[in-house]
């Protein structure tokens, strides 16, 4: 179907900081300490290569190429996926003299009626808080603080993140679990549910405390057991946060028939409620981890 509409969104910012200290953190777009990508509330830029021309990746189903690339200066990424429709986004950091310049993003992209309206109403929301809160963090990372209230995060945008946000896996028991496993060496119900953790989330199990309301039963470097006992069976659960994610693994001892007969109707709801538990912990503890323009500013940045 040909083009009905070309979408042209463009945001900028002034920052107080030289061309070449914004430029440099441009620079370091998709980088492990990437200072600018809103993670982890929002999806990682993910490049196959260093940034460079040529890389392809994208944040999560937005996919792109690096097309130009002036380091310090400006880089242009061309869309690669045909649904999206055709056109790029660029990012162009502009000396004003005085020590201040300014940064913007751009975005041209033309597209069929039906992905415009789709666009215009779903999906231009999320794209605008994004690039909003890309700018606040290229002030919080050359200025060492954001210098005015942050960017406002809009209901539909917020409802579009919580919609958007990915589920728990079901994975084998980890090897990792190792207290559940000498808690519950038998166990007559087992499960284990995975999320990836994204870049700045908390890596120490105990950040995961909040995950179930049971009494703490163990702690290891990777590991954090809760658990209950009871007449009728024993219930223990782990979150064990690796190099892969984090995993919220369960393990259930009964001792007699009215633990097999109580825990019944709950094998059936215990899969979805898990997950739901685990998803909504994950995206609470995003929520809660510092903006990347904070967790990896400018060295020599004021705090």
């Amino acid at each position: 179907m040909p083009a009905a509409r070309t979408v042209r969104n463009a945001h900028h910012r002034i920052v107080e900081a030289p061309a070449e200290t914004v430029g440099a953190l441009v620079d370091r777009l998709s980088a492990p300490d990437d200072p600018l990508f809103p993670t982890p509330v929002w999806p990682a830029m993910v490049l196959d290569r260093p940034l460079s021309v040529g890389a392809d990746g994208g944040h999560s189903s937005v996919r792109y190429r690096v097309t130009a690339y002036e380091p310090g200066r400006s880089v242009r990424f061309d869309m690669t996926e045909p649904g999206l429709g055709e056109g790029h986004h660029r990012i162009d950091v502009e000396p004003l003299g005085d020590g201040r310049c300014r940064i913007s993003h751009r975005l041209e992209v033309a597209m069929d009626a039906r992905s415009f309206a789709l666009f215009k109403v779903a999906i231009e929301p999320v794209h605008d808080l994004m690039v909003e809160e890309l700018l606040d963090n290229v002030e919080r990372a050359a200025l060492g603080c954001l210098p005015h209230p942050p960017a406002r995060r809009p209901p539909r945008a917020l409802l579009a993140n919580r919609l958007a946000w990915p589920l728990p896996k079901a994975v084998p028991l980890p090897a990792g679990a190792r207290l559940l496993r000498e808690a519950v060496p038998r166990p007559d119900y087992a499960d284990a549910w995975h999320l990836p953790l994204k870049p700045g989330m908390p890596r120490d199990p105990r950040a995961w405390r909040g995950v179930l309301p049971f009494p703490e039963r163990g702690a290891g470097e990777h590991e954090l057991m809760l658990g209950e006992d009871a007449s009728h069976l024993d219930f223990r659960a782990s979150v064990v946060v690796d190099d892969e994610g984090v995993t919220l693994a369960t393990a259930v001892r009964f001792h007699n028939l009215l633990g097999r007969a109580y825990f019944a109707p709950v094998r059936l709801l215990h899969p979805p409620l898990v997950r739901l538990i685990l998803q909504r912990e994950h995206r609470r503890l995003a929520y809660a981890t510092p903006p990347a323009g904070e967790r990896n500013r400018t060295p020599g940045a004021a705090a």
